[in-house]
């Protein structure tokens, strides 16, 4: 399957967005504030609502549109076997948690990167799946709507990054040794995504499957992580607010770029 640059840029977004992240380790001293946190997972919620529904579950409908009555079928086991998917994902990381939890601050810090690089396995798969659909020319999906799923997945990594390399700093490790352990923790996404793309064509009767097993995932990772640390504590307005943007956004670019 051709990859162009476009292609290329959008499987790399996610990985630029934990690398932003992990180069925070050079300019801040503490986390990131929980105003600024709230404003990009809202966003990123936002984008990632609305991309899966204009750029993975409506294109995954349209092209089963040849099986009448039972159309919606391939869009409804899809997205259910992602929402599945993540769940088994979920619970091996929480272990891994825990088990972080009980160890040394070394380890604790090298499994939580763990945990956050099985968690952007499929987010990668998501981006792959998108663009070789858009490579295809399937059904409505759109060169700004794959964008904007990458950039949304982007800014959602962005804190992330900073999760890594942040806490590896004040454990002693250098700067830069913290910026690229962080910044690994995302490498995993455009490697999947360019796998997905490049085997997709082996594949593409099972396309809606895949569509909508990627809008499952993440919408599982919308419900399950974004939205509540949008809402928890002061300052939900502020998540609530850049939700509506990202998903305003992100219907317009799908929309007026379709």
């Amino acid at each position: 399957m051709l990859l162009n640059s476009d292609v290329l840029l959008g499987l790399t977004v996610p990985f630029i967005g934990t690398t932003l992240g992990a180069a925070v380790v050079y300019f801040m001293k503490k986390q990131l504030s929980d105003r600024v946190a709230k404003a990009l997972t809202g966003f990123a919620a936002g984008v990632m609502v609305a991309a899966s529904v204009w750029s993975l579950i409506l294109p995954a409908i349209e092209q089963s549109e040849g099986l009448g009555f039972w159309a919606f079928l391939p869009s409804v086991i899809g997205f259910w076997a992602g929402i599945l998917f993540l769940v088994l994902l979920d619970r091996l990381i929480r272990r891994l948690y825990l088990r972080a939890q009980k160890s040394t601050n070394g380890m604790r810090t090298t499994m939580m990167a763990l945990a956050v690089t099985l968690h952007n396995i499929p987010e990668g798969m998501a981006v792959g799946v998108v663009y070789a659909g858009l490579i295809a020319g399937i059904g409505d999906i759109t060169a700004g709507g794959a964008l904007a799923l990458a950039t949304g997945i982007a800014i959602q990594n962005f804190p992330e990054g900073a999760i890594i390399s942040m806490p590896l700093h004040a454990q002693g490790h250098s700067r830069t040794r913290a910026f690229i352990d962080g910044t690994l923790s995302g490498a995993v996404e455009p490697l999947f995504g360019l796998l997905t793309v490049a085997y997709a064509g082996l594949i593409a009767p099972a396309m809606p499957y895949l569509l909508t097993f990627a809008a499952g995932a993440m919408m599982y990772v919308v419900v399950d992580d974004l939205i509540p640390e949008t809402s928890a504590g002061e300052r939900s307005l502020v998540g609530v607010m850049t939700f509506g943007v990202g998903f305003t956004l992100m219907m317009a670019l799908d929309v007026a770029l379709g």
